[in-house]
């Protein structure tokens, strides 16, 4: 007789702290862009675990390296380095402007580190008075209490007492806000090269070329946090490639591990020297195993032709709400880049992005939510046109379903 409990939704609410309201589906295996629940129902993927499987599920390339690292080595201490660590971070740096690497476990790590840093450079550098660090209203870096002072999402942040300080937050696409803020006190500015969580929105090339020249004159750096836009999601490896700008500091996590946890930060040799020993650290950061993985996951996506793809994919989608827009009027606009797209609910359906969600999932096909009234899509970089054909067929059940109740 067995001792196993009874896995189901409800030992949910027995076992497990109450800060998420997970579907009654369970996933219990997935292959490429379909997952099967307990009862064996199929479901298309156009969620990515938020962006976070960027090949899928259970990838051969993935797959193939986590099984023959398993049988090396799992853990170390950051006493010794490791030789998966060493060729990711290698590889990093070859492929960006960046010339050190930082390994964490999660964005929010990654997000983390960029700001310790920061705080950490303008006190050697400039002195105790350059602290004050400029984010964006509506921005997200994480769940770290610092991380989440520094996005722009009261919600997220209030409730939990005394914030970190020093930290303001301008408009996204208000390059007059941020000169308002800024000044020699500045010790840098945290952005998204395209806000994620916050609506899926796209900086102007003004905005971002004009943040850019702010840093420049004030000797404050400039924070990518690519956590959600980098590993290919936008058709570039990473969005600051296709936008004119070069930051001081990128962070990277999400795709970086296709589905295995991992984050990095990434930076110049000049800004990283103030990260010396014993300033920083992590017990899992630069784990064999994440990291031979993500070495997989970035060696399948640096590829010019993948990433050309990225952007047919994206026009499949764009097409499609489009189609499924002129019948039932939904949408006040399908926004994003690559395979980051926001359909924006017209003012019938605001905040209702969830009862779409909700809808989708019962005809076979899961999405993510950007706040309340946007639905986001955020699938596999490689999914399979027919995929994409029958989930966008799936979704305009879902629709209708609303549309029609």
């Amino acid at each position: 007789m067995s001792n196993q409990p009874s896995v189901n939704r409800a030992l949910f609410d027995e076992v497990m702290v109450p800060n998420y309201s997970p579907s009654a589906v369970i996933p219990v295996r997935g292959q490429g862009s379909r997952v099967w629940d307990q009862e064996d129902r199929e479901y298309i993927d156009f969620a990515g675990g938020i962006a976070v499987n960027c090949l899928g599920h259970c990838h051969p390339a993935l797959v193939g390296a986590l099984k023959e690292q398993s049988e090396k080595i799992w853990h170390l201490s950051n006493v010794m380095t490791n030789e998966p660590a060493l060729r990711l971070a290698k590889k990093l740096t070859d492929n960006t402007f960046a010339e050190k690497v930082y390994f964490a476990n999660s964005g929010a790590e990654s997000n983390e580190a960029a700001l310790k840093l920061a705080r950490r450079w303008a006190l050697d550098v400039h002195g105790e008075d350059k602290t004050q660090i400029i984010a964006f209203k509506q921005g997200f870096h994480g769940r770290t209490f610092f991380t989440v002072t520094v996005g722009g999402q009261a919600a997220y942040s209030d409730g939990f007492g005394p914030k970190p300080g020093d930290v303001v937050h301008a408009e996204y696409n208000n390059l007059e806000s941020v000169k308002a803020l800024i000044s020699d006190k500045t010790c840098a500015i945290v952005m998204e090269p395209l806000q994620g969580e916050g609506g899926i929105v796209s900086p102007t090339p003004e905005f971002v070329k004009g943040v850019r020249e702010l840093c420049d004159q004030h000797n404050a750096l400039l924070v990518f946090d690519e956590v959600q836009t980098g590993v290919g999601r936008l058709g570039a490896l990473y969005a600051y490639m296709d936008l004119g700008v070069t930051p001081d500091i990128l962070t990277t996590a999400k795709a970086l591990g296709g589905g295995f946890p991992i984050g990095a930060m990434l930076t110049t040799t000049e800004i990283a020297k103030h990260l010396k020993i014993g300033t920083h650290g992590s017990t899992y950061g630069g784990n064999p195993l994440a990291c031979a993985v993500a070495e997989a996951a970035f060696d399948t996506v640096n590829n010019a032709e993948l990433l050309a793809n990225v952007n047919e994919k994206a026009k499949l989608y764009v097409n499609g709400l489009n189609a499924i827009n002129e019948k039932y009027h939904v949408f006040s606009e399908i926004r994003g880049k690559g395979l980051l797209i926001g359909a924006v609910l017209t003012d019938a359906y605001q905040g209702r992005a969830k009862d779409f969600l909700n809808a989708a999932m019962t005809e076979g096909v899961m999405t993510l939510v950007a706040g309340a009234s946007i639905i986001r899509f955020a699938p596999s970089l490689v999914i399979p046109n027919e995929d994409i054909a029958e989930g966008l067929a799936r979704f305009e059940k879902a629709v209708a379903a609303i549309v029609n109740a």
